[in-house]
């Protein structure tokens, strides 16, 4: 069966997970980033002559942590306060958000190296 125009856009195809993190004091959804926070991201990240390292992890669970319907917790300007906090559970919200949305490790290995 092809799909029309409408049933692509109507189709919830943003999974999500959500997890806990005890340091925070709770759980947390995390959630696929749509394609065009994706780009976004990666262009941030890898468009300059030089890798963009500050607030990695925090710049990309930024994009993933929503709430019970899908908004967006932090804001673009408010990512750095992520980066404040713990190196342990900020890692794991990167890695269920890293697997959710197919970075790779070579990728993340890429950018630690810089």
């Amino acid at each position: 069966m092809l799909l029309g125009k409408q049933q692509i856009l109507d189709a919830q195809d943003r999974r999500h997970e959500d997890i806990a993190v005890p340091e925070w004091g709770g759980n947390v959804r995390v959630a696929m980033m749509s394609a065009s926070d994706r780009d976004r991201w990666e262009q941030e990240t890898y468009g300059g002559d030089t890798p963009k390292v500050d607030d990695f992890r925090a710049r990309f669970v930024g994009l993933c942590l929503v709430d019970e319907i899908g908004g967006r917790l932090f804001s673009d300007h408010e990512v750095a306060q992520l980066g404040t906090k713990s190196a342990a559970a900020l890692d794991r919200v990167f890695r269920v958000a890293q697997t959710l949305n197919a970075l790779g490790d070579a990728a993340v290995g890429e950018l630690e190296k810089n």
